[in-house]
């Protein structure tokens, strides 16, 4: 029992961290503007951290690689303690591939979170303030999509197709 409590914490910081840690990278890679509520939530959750990593990696191309290296860490390292307590031996290649793995589903997973409370807002106030946010989180990954899929009706369905590409690549992934 309290080693299921303990894996249980473990996943509930180290997944905490992550996506905070994810979101940081995918605004700044975005470049969607941190002047609001979940911006400056990320910030502060995240600055005691990605300052000195910043010091240390260097920025590629506009990417903030420290802030990506530090998620990929800080999973491997949840990853890490969840074995040990469960008494497995973990391997560090092994280890190092799959924390990967969970940053790539963890980004997908907020792309389409993101997806659905655009989608959401669109239809109950889409002149809320955190509109912009989400319109140029999910902007470059639908654009592409627009030119291929015309609204129905006068619809666009482009969200939809979206996310039902998204959970094809996630089931592409659990197959790994």
């Amino acid at each position: 029992m309290l080693v299921r409590i303990g894996v249980y914490l473990i996943d509930i910081v180290a997944t905490f961290f992550v996506v905070s840690l994810l979101l940081r990278f995918h605004f700044q890679w975005l470049r969607v503007p941190f002047r609001n509520p979940v911006g400056q939530f990320v910030l502060a959750t995240t600055n005691w951290m990605v300052v000195p990593a910043r010091r240390v990696v260097p920025g590629l191309a506009g990417l903030d690689l420290g802030t990506l290296i530090l998620a990929w860490l800080i999973q491997a390292l949840g990853l890490w303690l969840k074995l040990l307590l469960v008494g497995a031996e973990p391997a560090l290649g092994m280890l190092a591939m799959v924390a990967a793995l969970d940053l790539l589903r963890y980004s997908i997973y907020i792309l389409m979170v993101a997806l659905i409370v655009q989608a959401v807002m669109s239809w109950v106030n889409p002149y809320t303030p955190l509109a912009p946010v989400f319109d140029a989180a999910t902007r470059p990954f639908l654009g592409p999509l627009r030119r291929f899929v015309p609204p129905l009706g006068g619809v666009d369905i482009t969200p939809l197709v979206l996310l039902v590409l998204l959970q094809i690549v996630l089931f592409i992934l659990a197959e790994l």
